[in-house]
């Protein structure tokens, strides 16, 4: 039995998707005023390039920012290193980006592409896990989990 390609769809490959993110960041209100070096655009995308990438640290990324091709993968003009990506995007609501997660998943779904995902009465069944990306035992904020381990000791 042989498996057959399936057909390349330009809007669902990974370039096509990355254009639709960054066009959705494009419209993230910006609360910074001033002439600001590195577009809050690249803040966002280079974020999304830190996840999708799995960078176990900000600076783990800002090594493969200075090592790697991450403008011509993400469409980045300029990497801003890890205390300027914090500085840009800690003032950014959370909200504001779900209109790009939302044009995405439009996008996925037009293709067909989360077909084999469809489970009970039309709902999709994804199993996602972002609690390992970052903790912390000492970073943390009033939003975040906590773990509370046996010897006491708790990690964010």
């Amino acid at each position: 039995m042989s498996m057959v390609a399936p057909k390349e769809r330009k809007y669902l490959c990974a370039d096509g998707l990355f254009r639709l993110i960054r066009s959705g960041f494009a419209n993230v209100v910006e609360y910074r005023y001033g002439d600001a070096e590195i577009s809050l655009t690249d803040a966002l995308m280079s974020a999304f390039a830190m996840f999708s990438l799995k960078a176990p640290s900000l600076l783990a990324f800002d090594k493969q920012r200075a090592e790697g091709n991450l403008g011509t993968i993400y469409g980045l003009e300029h990497v801003p290193c890890d205390t300027h990506m914090r500085e840009r995007l800690d003032p950014v609501f959370p909200e504001s980006l779900r209109p790009s997660f939302t044009s995405v998943f439009r996008q996925l779904q037009r293709g067909k592409a989360l077909e084999a995902m469809v489970f009970l009465e039309g709902y999709y069944l994804v199993a996602l896990d972002g609690t390992g990306y970052f903790s912390s035992p000492t970073i943390h904020c009033a939003s975040c989990l906590q773990k509370v381990h046996r010897n006491g000791s708790i990690t964010y």
